[in-house]
């Protein structure tokens, strides 16, 4: 059975994770840009704060949607050195490769955020949100860089992913929770009926309206 769209799936993944409902330590992070929309709906149903966590999948040079590794906010890299050594990259391929993604890291970080500062992690359990995990490079990215920020807790959530995959997200969470685990599993996209690329714009626009409810929670 496949999500309708990202909002759908959000809905369906906060349904599992009830228990950090209405807690003040908690806070939902998405991944720009296909998960902020399902972090969206998972933030306003547990009542938290969004916000996003910036990653960046490193794809291999002629082939970009195979990964061979990923960046994140704070200088985080990951490699897949398995990859890596099948395919032949050298080490100026990788670094080419890693320059051109920090650029737009740092594009879309000053697009989403502004001014505004990174939240503070310190202590708090940290939700980690994307619209689904295939190779996991980049949440795996992701949550190594969250844990060199001091949370008490970090929890990895996505409404579909690969059984496997999900079970290897263990190694850097303290939680990992996919709602759906279908085999085969194919590509995440085959598990939505609209899989349509989020903008910029959406980002913004859905950070906006969570910041905003939040304000008006603590008004």
């Amino acid at each position: 059975m496949r999500f309708r769209d990202r909002h759908d799936a959000g809905r369906h993944l906060a349904a599992k994770l009830k228990r950090y409902a209405a807690r003040d330590d908690v806070i939902v992070l998405a991944l720009p840009r296909g998960g902020v929309p399902v972090g969206y709906e998972v933030a306003r149903a547990l009542d938290a704060p969004l916000d996003v966590f910036l990653v960046r999948k490193l794809g291999l040079p002629g082939h970009e949607e195979l990964a061979i590794g990923a960046i994140a906010s704070g200088g985080v890299r990951v490699h897949n050195e398995d990859a890596i050594r099948a395919f032949g990259v050298s080490q100026e391929e990788i670094d080419q490769v890693v320059a051109r993604e920090r650029q737009e890291m740092s594009r879309r970080e000053r697009a989403y955020r502004g001014d505004r500062p990174p939240p503070d992690l310190r202590d708090r359990i940290v939700i980690l949100v994307d619209d689904g995990l295939a190779t996991g490079a980049s949440m795996a990215a992701a949550a190594v860089a969250v844990r060199k920020l001091g949370p008490g807790r970090v929890v990895i959530a996505v409404p579909v992913g690969a059984a496997d995959t999900c079970r290897a997200m263990r190694s850097v969470a303290d939680e990992v929770v996919c709602a759906r685990t279908p085999e085969p599993f194919f590509a995440v996209g085959t598990w939505y009926e609209d899989f349509e690329q989020t903008s910029d714009e959406e980002v913004s626009e859905l950070l906006r309206k969570a910041g905003d409810a939040v304000g008006t929670r603590q008004g």
